[in-house]
């Protein structure tokens, strides 16, 4: 019998973990993916085995996470905290997002959760998880 392996985490970008059968969260990822040409961010469903393995190793629980989660490094960045680091790592005019850090973060992620708690409502869900193009599958984690 063979013998599983785990899927390597590259040490040298970011990886993205986004809800795989959220028609916004799909959404986000496939808006990055022409904005990233130097590859600096890798992706992973939350539903995927190697989603489960980095919240695990980052002690976070599954119950808490709505949608997008940055793994950069040994930080973890979660809701609007998030979206704010992944926008200053795309740079150019993302990065001017990130003076929205100063707001207090209960007021930033009050509204990522008023978004996260509709986004199926609104956005609508998938049946299953995206299939990446085969362009840019090596940056896909299983």
């Amino acid at each position: 019998m063979a013998e599983e392996t785990e899927t390597e985490i590259p040490e040298d970008g970011a990886v993205v973990l986004f809800d795989g059968v959220c028609n916004l969260c799909t959404g986000f990822v496939q808006f990055l993916i022409p904005r990233d040409p130097e590859g600096t961010f890798y992706f992973a469903s939350l539903q995927s085995d190697v989603g489960e393995r980095l919240r695990e190793e980052h002690g976070l629980s599954s119950d808490e996470l709505d949608s997008i989660v940055l793994i950069d490094g040994d930080d973890a960045y979660v809701k609007s905290s998030a979206v704010i680091r992944i926008a200053s790592l795309l740079g150019g005019v993302y990065a001017l997002a990130r003076p929205l850090g100063v707001l207090p973060r209960r007021l930033r992620d009050w509204g990522y959760d008023v978004v996260a708690a509709n986004r199926y409502r609104i956005w609508g869900k998938k049946d299953q998880c995206m299939m990446p193009s085969e362009d840019v599958r090596s940056r896909f984690l299983d």
